[in-house]
């Protein structure tokens, strides 16, 4: 123990019951407390671990007393070792039955499928394949470990920042005995980030210590929180909206809506009363209490991003060209292009993250099966067929809107039957076969036309050029090389089509529908292209055609579907800025969805919207084949509203520490608002920093931002722990687009480098926006209007 030593010491017995008591609560508090699973769980259970058919330990997994920590117990006892031995259910991406990752494949058949499972976490922690001692076992913790994460998804702001003080109440009270001495306070203090001076810390233990001993019992405790997550900024916009300081009366909740500028009519104030105040009186007679705002204000429902974008709300029956298609590149590779291991699991994480373009590089495998890898590199093969059946299981999981096989293809004729194969037994009546109609194409279908199907992008036989040759294998004729060839050297002799040709294999080349992969030839005769002919860019020819031919490559890709690709250079899997190819209309902007980073963010923040399904709409300029639109000349024109953006970066909540191997290390947080869009939009502003606190940092800092083209703009929050001698350390960040941004006071819920959720950590902020020649005027400003202070 950290503090005075004068508890006493507790017997073996007397911890077993204060454990068991503490467990009961947090169940309690989870709501269950009745769960058979859960009660499993906490009691523990061997199983075996699996890496390969070589490499099985044994290990003793079980629930802890929090009730959303697995102690996984491993004979390991390096401190990187230890920080693995236990994950949080929050990091749970999802809880697979069977024998369904890689590992366990290599199993089946020689272990029971019911007695194994896998546990798929966000970021790049490697999943957790176990094999329980009985089918029993295994469903109650597959069972148990999804009601914890569902009931984790439920949780309020609330709830999230009180299981997340509790936690490190825990920790803080080393000696396990339910009080805390001061310097176990002092210790807390340094676990969630905060500073305080030594007089105010010293004043507010003693202003909560009321029986005087020196040390907080549990209501004592809770007070010394309820004081620390107390939010005075939240307080101060409770009382400029409430007359009497006490309660907001229902006109005056709908004063509030009217300037946060949503529906501030009479039932939805009343509704908002009956969701959050928890005062039974106040609830009964329509007020709004303090405690009833907070809750309201720390709620989805207050989030920075338009709950109406949460859900399909675009019209989705537009052709495919009009809209921006979320596609990763190198889908199969974990790390790097040279070495790193080539596997299914990232198609997995891929289309569970709404990506509706993935890539498939083919080559010729051992007995006439074909593999998919980076050709000649160092990168490991998987199975062509176990990705095609992987693909089939979880194509449509998170979006039911096409989905597009990206097929680089270097396979022999031969074995490029075998991949056709593959891919009509395995997806069946997925796969589109042939077109919609029989009418000739004019514009290429819709999203919605095309639901639930899987399309082949590839090249496409000549049926006149004469008969396919029956033997051979060529060295390489993946789109995304033969384009970038074709392309970037105007002085290359065109490829014979009939060469061309006689590589491919009829039963693939009759799988290639809507996405014909055809070279760039320019913008001459663009009305006559037939709609299903697409081709792929290199990331730098993309970018020389928007900068010398901006105008008529938005309007080739306002009828062809265009992909872009990372540069062969890009040995590290890094990515290229996506905003700029975005703004040249190009629909299939594909990144290494592996490497996480700022590209990724803005990627996750440009199909945030639209239900996260993949698909999100391009502006109009972008869809018209004789619009002016020029991303690179934005002085008017199509697009062009001049719009303020004014950001009131207000304070931060809950952020974590950097440094976790010094105990009092603090961060020093800034924040950053950047804006991706057109040339002339490109901008970012920060804050000061503040130092030794990242527990409530205050910051009543105004950033402004004059915007040319806010359709296409992304706002991306960005935190940082200040350095003065170094790289400021990356905490977190939220990227959303313009369109998506709500005005008034906002929380934003904050992502890590990979993704995942940060919580309970936010920015408090307000948003203003205004367009040129159309003042926006609140309610509280026609108030102030009114009594002569504006």
């Amino acid at each position: 123990m950290l503090g005075s030593g004068k508890s006493p010491a507790t017997s073996p017995r007397e911890q077993s019951r204060k454990v068991a008591e503490k467990t009961t609560d947090s169940i309690r508090r989870l709501g269950l407390l009745d769960n058979e699973d859960i009660r499993t769980m906490m009691q523990g259970c061997n199983m075996v671990k699996v890496r390969s058919p070589r490499w099985q330990k044994s290990r003793n997994l079980r629930l802890l007393e929090d009730g959303l920590t697995v102690w996984c117990e491993s004979t390991k006892s390096s401190r990187k070792a230890k920080a693995q031995q236990t994950f949080a259910v929050t990091e749970v991406e999802c809880v697979r039955e069977g024998c369904q990752s890689e590992a366990l494949r290599r199993l089946s058949g020689s272990v029971p499928d019911n007695r194994c499972f896998t546990v798929v976490f966000r970021g790049a922690r490697k999943s957790l394949d176990l094999m329980c001692p009985c089918e029993v076992e295994a469903q109650r913790w597959v069972r148990g470990l999804r009601t914890l994460k569902e009931r984790v998804a439920n949780m309020t702001q609330k709830e999230k920042l009180d299981h997340w003080i509790r936690g490190y109440l825990r920790r803080a009270d080393q000696n396990q005995d339910g009080k805390m001495s001061y310097d176990e306070v002092k210790r807390l203090l340094q676990m969630i980030n905060i500073d305080l001076s030594e007089q105010y810390a010293r004043c507010l233990f003693k202003r909560c210590d009321r029986s005087g001993d020196g040390r907080l019992d549990h209501i004592e405790i809770e007070e010394f929180c309820r004081e620390l997550l107390r939010r005075p900024e939240l307080d101060a916009v409770f009382r400029h909206y409430s007359s009497n300081g006490c309660v907001l009366s229902t006109a005056e909740l709908r004063d509030f809506l009217g300037d946060q500028g949503e529906d501030a009519s009479l039932n939805h104030a009343q509704s908002l009363i009956h969701t959050y105040e928890l005062n039974d009186w106040a609830q009964t007679n329509l007020f709004m209490t303090q405690n009833g705002f907070t809750m309201y204000m720390l709620s989805l429902e207050n989030d920075v991003f338009n709950p109406d974008h949460a859900r399909v709300y675009q019209d989705m029956s537009r052709p495919l060209a009009h809209y921006f298609i979320s596609s990763s590149h190198n889908t199969y590779l974990t790390k790097d292009q040279v070495t790193s291991a080539s596997s299914t699991e990232p198609y997995i994480r891929a289309l569970n993250n709404g990506c509706r373009c993935v890539e498939l590089d083919c080559w010729d495998g051992d007995k006439g099966e074909p593999v998919i890898y980076h050709g000649h590199t160092l990168t490991s093969k998987v199975p062509f067929k176990e990705v095609i059946e992987t693909i089939a299981q979880y194509a449509f999981k998170a979006s039911p809107y096409p989905l597009i096989l990206s097929l680089e293809n270097h396979c022999s004729v031969e074995q490029q039957a075998v991949m056709a194969r593959h891919l009509r037994t395995i997806l069946g009546s997925k796969l589109l076969t042939k077109p919609l109609g029989d009418s000739p194409l004019k514009d290429l279908p819709s999203p919605e036309d095309l639901k639930g199907r899987i399309l082949v992008k590839g090249k496409k036989q000549i049926p006149h050029l004469g008969q396919l040759g029956k033997t051979g294998s060529c060295a390489s004729f993946s789109s995304s090389s033969e384009d970038e060839l074709a392309s970037s050297n105007k002085n290359t002799p065109k490829k014979d089509p009939a060469k061309v040709s006689c590589k491919l294999s009829p039963e693939l080349s009759a799988l290639v529908v809507y996405c014909r992969s055809v070279p760039f030839r320019g913008f001459e005769n663009a009305s006559e292209k037939p709609p299903n002919e697409m081709s792929s860019f290199s990331e730098s020819e993309a970018l020389r055609l928007i900068k010398d031919s901006g105008k008529f490559f938005v309007r080739h890709n306002s009828r062809q579907l265009s992909r872009i690709y990372p540069s062969g250079q890009r040995l590290q899997s890094s990515n290229y800025d996506p905003q700029e190819m975005w703004n040249g209309g190009c629909q299939m902007v594909a990144l290494n969805f592996q490497t996480p980073g700022e590209q990724m963010d803005l990627n996750q923040g440009r199909f945030l919207p639209n239900g996260r399904c993949g698909y999100v709409l391009k502006p109009s300029f972008l869809c018209s084949n004789t619009c002016n639109f020029n991303p690179e000349i934005t002085g008017g024109g199509p697009g062009h509203i001049p719009t303020k953006l004014t950001i009131r970066i207000i304070s931060a909540q809950q952020l974590p520490k950097i440094n976790t191997e010094k105990a009092s290390s603090i961060v020093d947080p800034q924040v950053w608002v950047e804006i991706h869009g057109v040339a002339i939009d490109n901008t970012r502003d920060k804050t000061h920093r503040i130092d030794n606190n990242g527990f409530n940092p205050r910051w009543e800092c105004t950033l402004s931002f004059q915007l040319q083209v806010p359709d296409l703009a992304l706002v991306r929050f960005v935190v940082e722990d200040h350095d003065h001698t170094a790289k400021n350390d990356f905490v977190g960040q939220f990227t959303l687009p313009f369109t998506s941004l709500r005005t008034g006071y906002r929380h934003v819920h904050l992502l890590k480098a990979d993704g995942s959720s940060l919580s309970p950590a936010t920015l408090f902020i307000h948003v203003k926006v205004s367009r040129k020649g159309v003042p926006i005027k609140t309610v509280s400003e026609r108030m102030a209007i009114a009594k002569g202070m504006a």
